[in-house]
């Protein structure tokens, strides 16, 4: 299991390297369309973002915990508190609502 950690990982850093790449390699003059360099912006966080979320709602024994610790690190992330806030928070949340439910179970 641990290893498919560094596959995503090789995964996520080839694709993001690509999208980036890919027009440097194709257009020798730099892109001044306003649109084309917005969309070249934001592709590598959307591209991390489809790769993770899968990720996110599978790493825990069930549903209920995943969604909440999403739930904490979108609020989190929102009032734009540090990464490691982030992930400390809904890593908290996740533990805890694992064990609310094993104690219900």
């Amino acid at each position: 299991m641990p290893s498919n950690i560094w596959l995503y990982v090789l995964v996520m850093a080839g694709v993001t390297y690509l999208i980036r790449m890919l027009p440097l390699a194709l257009w020798k003059k730099e892109i001044k369309n306003v649109y084309v360099r917005s969309f070249l912006h934001y592709v590598p966080f959307a591209c991390l973002a489809a790769m993770t979320f899968p990720a996110i709602l599978t790493s825990t024994s069930s549903m209920i915990s995943a969604l909440c610790g999403f739930a904490v690190a979108l609020f989190v992330a929102y009032r734009e508190k540090s990464l490691l806030t982030v992930a400390l928070s809904a890593c908290g949340t996740v533990f805890l609502v694992e064990q609310i439910l094993a104690y219900l179970a």
